[in-house]
C-alpha cells in the first residue's frame, strides 16, 4: 500500500454510483478501502456481487458490512464516500463527521445553502439544517480552495454539473442573458438508480425517448443556485430532462440569448471558455461547431462542451456531455477527494 494511503469508506456500496465508486477506489493508488456498507448486500463478499473486481487490492477479504456508525470508525477510515439516497445520507454524515471523519456526500442533503430551498424541491424539512453552512458545494472547477480544506463536500447532481459547466463562465463574464437560458438534457437509465420500477425495465426503455421531471426537476433547485450566485441576480431556467435507452451518459444542449449582440461572440465565447478550464484537467473545450457526444465520456471524468452561434435567432446554442455515474457522481466525489487529501487532482481518474 502507497505511503500516502487514505483509508477510505464506501456507504452505500452496492447502487450504481456505489458500484462506480468501488471501481476507481480499488485502482486509485492512494487509497486503502477499508469498509464498504449496504443493508441488504450485509455480510456478503464484494466480489460475490461484484465478480468484475476479482483479484483487485484488497478484494479477498473485503465483504460489505451493516451501515453501523462504530464499525465504520473502528474500520480506521478518515474519509466517507455517502452514495446514498437524499433524506438518508444526513443519518450518517452527522454523526460520522463528529467522530471527525471527512464526508463526501453524492446525495442532495448537502447541496442548497437554503433549507427553506430543499423543503420546496424534496417536500420534507432539511435533515440537518445546521450544516449547511459549513457544506463546500463539491464542484472543482469552481471550488477548488474551499473543497481543500472542507469537511463535508456536498457533490453535485449529474444534470447540474452539466449544466453549470458551459455556463457559470459565460454568465460570470456577462456574454449571455440570464433570462434567456432553456435547458434540455438526456441521461442514461442508470441516472434513475437501482431499483425495482417497471418503468425502468428493458422493454419499457428500449427503442424509447421521453421526457419527465418537468417543469421542476430536483436538480433545478441546484442549477438555479450556482446561476444565481455566477449572474449575481436571481436566475430562474426552463429544464427538461430525458430518459435515454443507455447505461450511463448525459447530452445536455443549451439555448440563449446572447449579450451584446457582436460578429465575434463566438470568439468571445470560447475565449472565456478557454481561459476559465485551461488548467481544468477534466474539462474539454470541443470550439464552434462541434457537439458533444456521449460516447467520448462514458467510463471518464471528463465534460466535454461545444458551441454554435444562431446568428437568425441571437441565441447561442451551448452542447455538453459526461457520464452521469463519473464525473456527474462518483469520480467527481474522487476528484474532490484528491484535492482534499493534497493528491494530484487527476490521480486515479485518467484510466480511459
Amino acid at each position: 500500500m502507497n505511503d500516502k494511503s487514505v483509508k477510505v469508506a464506501v456507504v452505500g456500496a452496492s447502487g450504481y454510483t456505489g458500484q462506480e465508486l468501488l471501481r476507481l477506489l480499488l485502482m486509485h493508488p492512494c487509497v486503502d478501502l477499508t469498509a464498504v456498507t449496504s443493508r441488504q448486500e450485509a455480510g456478503r463478499k464484494l466480489t460475490d456481487l461484484f465478480p468484475r473486481f476479482r483479484g483487485a487490492k484488497g478484494t479477498e477479504s473485503l465483504a460489505f458490512m451493516a451501515p453501523d456508525i462504530d464499525a465504520i470508525v473502528e474500520s480506521g477510515a478518515t474519509v466517507a464516500f455517502l452514495a446514498l439516497p437524499h433524506g438518508v445520507a444526513s443519518e450518517f454524515a452527522v454523526p460520522l463527521l463528529e467522530r471527525g471523519l471527512r464526508v463526501i456526500d453524492l446525495s442532495a442533503d448537502f447541496r442548497l445553502r437554503s433549507a427553506a430551498v430543499y423543503e420546496e424541491f424534496y417536500g420534507a424539512p432539511h435533515p440537518a439544517p445546521e450544516l449547511l453552512e459549513q457544506a463546500v458545494y463539491g464542484l472543482p472547477e469552481f471550488y477548488e480552495e474551499e473543497i481543500k480544506s472542507a469537511s463535508l463536500v456536498a457533490s453535485p447532481g449529474c444534470y447540474p454539473t452539466s449544466i453549470l459547466t458551459p455556463l457559470v463562465p459565460l454568465l460570470m463574464a456577462g456574454l449571455i442573458d440570464p433570462e434567456s437560458i432553456t435547458v434540455s438534457s438526456l441521461s442514461g437509465v442508470s441516472g434513475a438508480g437501482k431499483k425495482a420500477d417497471t418503468t425502468l425495465l428493458f422493454a419499457e426503455v428500449n427503442e424509447s425517448l421521453r421526457a419527465y421531471g418537468a417543469p421542476k426537476h430536483r436538480h433545478l433547485s441546484e442549477i438555479e443556485q450556482e446561476l444565481s450566485i455566477a449572474a449575481e441576480r436571481e436566475v430562474k431556467v426552463s429544464f427538461v430532462p430525458h430518459l435515454m435507452p443507455v447505461k450511463a451518459g448525459i447530452a445536455t444542449t443549451i439555448f440563449c440569448n446572447y449579450l451584446p449582440s457582436s460578429e465575434t461572440v463566438s470568439e468571445e465565447v470560447g475565449n472565456t471558455l478557454q481561459t476559465a478550464y485551461d488548467s481544468r484537467p477534466f474539462v474539454r473545450i470541443l470550439g464552434e461547431g462541434n457537439f458533444a457526444d456521449t460516447k467520448n465520456v462514458t467510463g471518464t471524468n471528463f465534460v466535454d462542451i461545444g458551441w454554435v452561434v444562431d446568428t437568425r435567432t441571437n441565441r447561442l446554442i451551448l452542447s455538453s456531455a459526461e457520464d452521469n455515474l463519473g464525473k456527474g457522481a462518483a469520480s467527481q466525489g474522487i476528484q474532490s477527494f484528491n484535492l482534499m487529501n493534497s493528491l494530484p487532482e487527476t490521480c486515479g481518474l485518467l484510466n480511459f
